[in-house]
C-alpha cells in the first residue's frame, strides 16, 4: 500500500475492526496524527466505547470533536497532518437527526479533504449487509449511508473493506 494516498476510505460491518485498523494506519504514515470524533454520546454506553477508542489511541493523537461541520476541519488541515474521521456514519446520523441536508455538506466536506494537503483517512460503517430495516427511518438511513459510502468510495484513492480485523483491498 501506497504512503502518497491523499484519502483512504475504511469500510466494514459493525464491530469489524475497521476504526482498529485505521488507527494502525495512521500510525504506520508519517505525521502529526489528528483524531476528528463524529461522535455524540448520548448514553453511557456509547460513553464507553469512545473511551475505549480513546485508551486504545493512547496520548500521541491531537482530538477535535465536530458532528456536524467536517468541511471546516477538513479545510483547516495542513500538510504534514494526518486525519482519522472517525466516523462518517455517525456525521451522517448526526446529519439527519438534526435534519441537515447531508448532500450539500458531503459535497462541502469531500471539497475540503480534496483541496488540503494533508492525508485523510475516513472509517465508515456499511450498513447495506443485512437485513432491509423494519422501518421507514432506518431505511432511509441505510440508503444515505449506502449513497454516501458509493461517492466516499469514488473520491477516495484507497478504499479498504476491514472484515473480522482483516484488510482487504477493494481500490
Amino acid at each position: 500500500m501506497s504512503d502518497s494516498s491523499h484519502i483512504t476510505v475504511v469500510l466494514g460491518h459493525a464491530a469489524s475492526g475497521k476504526s482498529r485498523w485505521a488507527e494502525d494506519e495512521v500510525d504506520r504514515l508519517d505525521g502529526a496524527a489528528i483524531y476528528v470524533a463524529t461522535a455524540r454520546i448520548w448514553d453511557a454506553e456509547m460513553g464507553t466505547k469512545v473511551a475505549a477508542h480513546a485508551a486504545r489511541r493512547g496520548t500521541g493523537w491531537a482530538l477535535i470533536e465536530e458532528p456536524l461541520d467536517l468541511a471546516t476541519v477538513c479545510a483547516a488541515r495542513q500538510a504534514g497532518e494526518v486525519v482519522l474521521i472517525d466516523c462518517a456514519t455517525l456525521w451522517l446520523t448526526n446529519l439527519m437527526m438534526d435534519d441537515i441536508d447531508w448532500q450539500a455538506a458531503a459535497l462541502k466536506w469531500f471539497s475540503a479533504m480534496s483541496d488540503s494537503p494533508a492525508t485523510f483517512v475516513v472509517v465508515t460503517n456499511d450498513v447495506g449487509g443485512g437485513v432491509t430495516p423494519d422501518n421507514a427511518m432506518a431505511r432511509q438511513f441505510q440508503r444515505m449511508q449506502g449513497q454516501l459510502n458509493q461517492e466516499l468510495a469514488a473520491l477516495a484513492d484507497r478504499v479498504i473493506l476491514v472484515t473480522a480485523g482483516l484488510a482487504q483491498v477493494l481500490k
